[in-house]
């Protein structure tokens, strides 16, 4: 038997304010599409910036559905939109923000497991690193520097 150690290196922001101007700039469209979001059912809003490779900005926000499991994630609905409109340009950011309705959030809110699945797939295609800024209302901002760690072992189109 061997073991093997995976590891994962995240800085952590004390605020918005910490991190580089374009990154609080992308974090505050996530904002925006954020308090955009139809979450009638969860209270709960989050909402995604895309920088792609060209300069454009793509947003998304999570849209629920009665029928829960036909509702979507903002990753997934950001990351979704870049991949069909602009299918050979690559992310070069992400920004993600979540609040809640009920109270204040101010952990940073990482991307849930279909979105980081979502994002590899993306990110194993350009053959490029993904970075990923993620936080609440408010507070922390934690930045990976690649969707693989967040997700180190993830499924890819090798194994098919």
């Amino acid at each position: 038997m061997k073991k093997i150690r995976i590891e994962a290196i995240l800085e952590v922001f004390e605020s918005l304010q910490e991190v580089e101007l374009e990154v609080q700039q992308l974090m505050k469209q996530a904002m925006e599409a954020r308090d955009k979001a139809y979450a009638p059912y969860s209270e709960f809003l989050v909402g995604a910036a895309i920088l792609l490779a060209n300069g454009e900005v793509v947003t998304g926000n999570n849209q629920e559905n009665a029928s829960y499991p036909s509702g979507l994630c903002a990753e997934r609905t950001a990351i979704y939109y870049a991949g069909a409109n602009f299918p050979k340009v690559p992310i070069q950011k992400m920004a993600l923000t979540a609040r809640s309705l009920k109270y204040q959030l101010v952990k940073p809110v990482p991307p849930c497991g279909a979105c980081r699945q979502a994002i590899a797939e993306y990110e194993q295609h350009q053959q490029e690193a993904i970075e990923i800024y993620f936080m609440g209302e408010a507070g922390k901002v934690v930045k990976a520097s690649s969707l693989a760690d967040l997700l180190p072992l993830s499924f890819d189109s090798s194994y098919l």
